[in-house]
């Protein structure tokens, strides 16, 4: 690709998830399924949510959000990643800034969400005589604004420093989107900065939610030993699995792809960040849907409204 005059680039190709072209097809299929999935089982939940009042809870108001941040976040990467394996995937500096930044954006938001939900189990669990005040709806508001205030504010710090690189080393991306290891690789001028904010932006929002969610589980299950009735117990482990389940996928495969050496493979890379951006977002529904009655409720009336109406 011709280079502008001032040799910097100004569109970059996206090589993605792999050049096999045995594997080209049948990639596509697979995760243009996983994108179709995810996106009906969150926009489902979210309708469930909206449409039954029974769920409007601080639990399922949590349970929203973090439907609605999946949603967005696996369509912001997704349909650019599936382009890349059936023709030469070009986007654009101000696209793929762009992407960088909602990708960071909504991740950061998933960090805190599910931080959000830890707190919300640790107060339904070991406070319930106080749970209707710690947990009012103002103050499941503020929490909300809180998340989306963290994301807006790590992801413009990232966009900022990347913005003062400039890429004249070469223009193909060696990854299905705009993330920020394989673009510092293609500046030509220092990434120390970037790198900094790296190690500053990802340790906060993953280490301070991981304390958390940490500290609030071992309260609960501080507090779920000490119930004598085993059916308590039972009752009140179920109410946490999904969490669990959730936040091990996610903060795992994030802390692989951010918190390792820089000599780790691309392919690792790769592989850990279509856990949390590909299959993450298509599992939530279910995790959080499979054993909720909650939500087999709430679908069966739904579905009830609609035959009958």
């Amino acid at each position: 690709m011709t280079l502008g005059n001032d040799s910097s680039v100004k569109e970059f190709i996206l090589l993605g998830l792999t050049q096999q072209p045995g594997l080209q097809l049948p990639l596509f299929f697979l995760f243009l399924g996983i994108y179709v999935v995810s996106m009906v089982g969150n926009l489902g939940l979210i309708v469930l949510i909206v449409l039954n009042p029974h769920l409007h809870t601080p639990m399922y108001y949590f349970l929203f959000n973090l439907a609605f941040t999946d949603l967005c976040y696996s369509s912001v990467i997704t349909p650019k990643m599936l382009v890349s394996f059936v023709k030469q995937n070009i986007i654009s500096h101000a696209e793929c800034m762009t992407q960088l930044f909602f990708f960071c954006f909504f991740v950061i938001d998933e960090c805190y969400i599910l931080t959000a939900m830890a707190y919300d189990r640790y107060a339904a669990i070991c406070k319930p005589l106080l749970y209707q005040v710690t947990m009012s709806y103002q103050v499941c508001h503020l929490m909300m604004v809180g998340v989306y205030v963290m994301g807006f504010v790590g992801a413009i710090a990232h966009i900022i420093c990347m913005l003062r690189l400039t890429f004249c080393d070469g223009n193909i991306i060696n990854h299905y989107m705009c993330d920020i290891p394989p673009l510092l690789k293609l500046s030509c001028t220092s990434t120390t900065i970037n790198e900094l904010m790296v190690f500053i932006v990802v340790g906060v929002n993953v280490t301070v939610p991981s304390l958390t969610i940490f500290i609030s589980y071992t309260l609960i299950i501080s507090n779920i030993l000490g119930i004598h009735s085993a059916e308590g117990r039972s009752k009140a482990f179920s109410t946490c699995g999904s969490h669990v389940i959730a936040v091990s996928l996610f903060f795992g495969a994030a802390a692989f792809m951010y918190l390792k050496p820089s000599s780790a493979s691309v392919d690792e890379d790769k592989v850990s960040t279509i856990f949390y951006t590909v299959v993450g977002p298509m599992l939530n529904p279910f995790i959080y849907s499979i054993r909720n009655k909650d939500v087999h409720i709430a679908l069966r009336n739904t579905l009830k409204k609609r035959i009958f109406a």
